[in-house]
């Protein structure tokens, strides 16, 4: 298993990489907003992506998405095939990611918007802290981007404020105040089923 920069070359994979990332969106039920092979494409060329290939044989896939002239930069589409997961995969991916970023974008903040435990997870182990939304890029076309995720009307009612997802930051300028902390998972657990409770109960009725 190598998990590498991605380049032009890794283009013969944009399709299953999005056609993996819409069936962990289904069978998630939230989140995950989907992506076109030219985007991941695109991503490839200008070399913000990381690919997992276990010979040649699509593992898993990650790219940088870049806002604000650069200010901000944050690590998306972060999936594992299948065949894969259970073997601590995506966090190494995550790392590569995040270590690219780093060196692409120094002085960016890097930000994640999730639904998913795992990533929380992932992202506490980076030094990412959670925020609120009004900490996250300004920047429309980035929000835009969540039009394709189920849970788009809850971003709307809000005014960008508030959804399912939790915000995450990690700030250079503080990087010695972004040492990792225990992940309580409880408490992110809890926030969700709150969110749920809010912004969904009209569907339930």
């Amino acid at each position: 298993m190598e998990i590498i920069i991605a380049d032009i070359s890794h283009k013969i994979y944009a399709e299953e990489i999005c056609t993996t990332i819409e069936n962990a969106a289904k069978i998630r039920g939230t989140g995950i907003a989907k992506r076109k092979p030219e985007y991941i494409i695109s991503k490839m060329e200008k070399g913000n992506a990381v690919i997992a290939l276990d010979g040649n044989t699509f593992a898993g896939f990650c790219y940088i998405e870049s806002w604000g002239h650069g200010k901000f930069v944050a690590n998306s589409g972060l999936i594992v095939h299948p065949n894969f997961r259970g073997l601590g995969l995506s966090k190494k991916i995550k790392q590569k990611i995040f270590d690219h970023s780093r060196t692409k974008f120094p002085n960016a903040k890097i930000f994640s918007i999730t639904t998913g435990l795992a990533v929380m997870k992932l992202n506490s182990n980076l030094g990412y802290k959670p925020v609120t939304f009004s900490e996250l890029t300004t920047d429309q076309t980035f929000w835009d981007g969540c039009k394709t995720c189920v849970n788009y009307d809850v971003l709307t009612r809000t005014e960008q404020k508030m959804c399912l997802c939790t915000g995450m930051l990690y700030d250079p300028a503080t990087e010695n105040n972004n040492q990792p902390k225990k992940f309580k998972e409880k408490t992110f657990t809890r926030l969700k089923s709150i969110k749920q409770h809010l912004f969904l109960k009209k569907e339930k009725k």
